[in-house]
């Protein structure tokens, strides 16, 4: 853990790092392969929408069945002729779930499950869920989505700027493709859980790339006016400044979201938990990475398009040149060009140490008043 410690010191004080901005290609990449992946995933395979979403019936038997869950699932296929998704709680009764159902059919369901289960069908809760209510559960679900994806650009737009504001949208956007592609792949049914998983992970990763734009705000204030670091320099500083915060910030997210995930859902076989911590873990991991190495890299890109910055990398670059002519390290340009902070670039540099003043010509000539006779 002190080891830990001392690199994010270093890391802020950039004595150590890695270029995350020099190699965004690679991110860039790497991000789309991923993003192609969940759309192909998602094209062929599809969502599994919840019976919230399309309507239908869900049958809860008393605990400590002793069915199991493929037999149950085939007896209530038969029983309905629609598929169906039957899942073992953690006290040992069975949840089954049948989309397309009315009243009638709910009824005539029951009666087949409680002969086959071998259980009274009074013991048998049956809930059930129109086809309307889903769609307006849908169409809220995606006006929130909405809504929340406009307040975000504003609200950065004004506390940064647009360009930002543009790079947390293409991360958001990349963050949910990426987990409802995972969703489609792994064939886990949408719920409402789901729903509130998207929108949480959605503040998660937009949590640490205002940590990371606020970082870059403060150390790009008046870039133009120093010839040390370019844009895409700075930025590559703010990423690794905040590294250790973003990771351990992270990590602690994603540690009971995995407890959720594998021992709730997996061991336990608590449903609703599958729903919501798999957009959890999916979201906060693609988040954190979407923060580091895409949303800050397009910001240094779409800055440095920008004529002042152009101009300031050609400056930086001409200065490094220069010292590498005069034999100067790369080091000892950078702290020259620090110089230059609070003057214009052609400048003199600043003299350091006392100045010797001339003496004037016969000053005082010994008297106090210093005048000549």
């Amino acid at each position: 853990m002190s080891k830990l410690g001392t690199l994010g010191a270093r890391l802020h004080h950039g004595e150590v790092g890695y270029d995350f901005v020099k190699n965004r290609k690679i991110w860039y990449g790497i991000s789309i392969l991923i993003t192609i992946t969940a759309i192909v995933g998602l094209a062929v395979r599809g969502l599994h929408m919840g019976i919230e979403f399309q309507g239908g019936a869900v049958f809860t038997t008393p605990k400590n069945m002793s069915a199991s869950v493929a037999q149950t699932e085939t007896w209530a296929e038969e029983a309905s002729g629609h598929d169906a998704i039957v899942q073992k709680l953690g006290d040992g009764s069975l949840r089954i779930q049948i989309a397309g159902t009315d009243t009638q059919q709910s009824d005539q369901i029951k009666e087949d499950l409680s002969k086959n289960l071998d259980v009274s069908a009074e013991k048998i809760n049956a809930d059930l869920v129109g086809p309307s209510w889903g769609d307006q559960i849908a169409n809220k679900a995606w006006q929130g989505l909405g809504i929340f994806m406009v307040l975000v650009v504003i609200y950065l737009a004004i506390a940064f700027e647009w360009r930002m504001a543009l790079a947390a949208f293409v991360a958001l956007i990349h963050d949910i493709t990426i987990t409802v592609g995972i969703y489609a792949l792994v064939g886990f049914e949408v719920t409402p859980g789901t729903v509130i998983g998207l929108l949480t992970i959605l503040g998660y990763s937009l949590y640490d790339t205002v940590v990371v734009f606020d970082s870059l705000k403060e150390q790009t204030r008046d870039i133009t006016k120093q010839t040390r670091w370019t844009y895409a320099e700075i930025a590559n500083r703010s990423i690794n400044s905040t590294l250790v915060r973003s990771i351990n910030t992270t990590v602690v997210a994603l540690l009971p979201v995995a407890g959720l995930l594998f021992i709730g859902g997996g061991v336990l076989g608590a449903g609703m938990l599958n729903d919501i911590s798999l957009s959890l873990f999916v979201g906060l991991a693609a988040g954190a990475y979407s923060s580091i190495f895409i949303a800050t890299p397009l910001v240094a890109d779409l800055k440095e398009a920008e004529p002042q910055m152009k101009a300031l990398k050609k400056r930086v670059l001409a200065k490094r040149a220069q010292a590498a002519a005069k034999g100067e390290s790369a080091e000892s340009a950078a702290d020259e060009g620090a110089y230059d902070a609070d003057e214009p670039d052609d400048a003199a540099p600043a003299v350091v140490g006392p100045r010797n003043q001339p003496a004037s010509r016969g000053r005082g000539r010994g008297r106090p008043s210093g005048k000549r006779r």
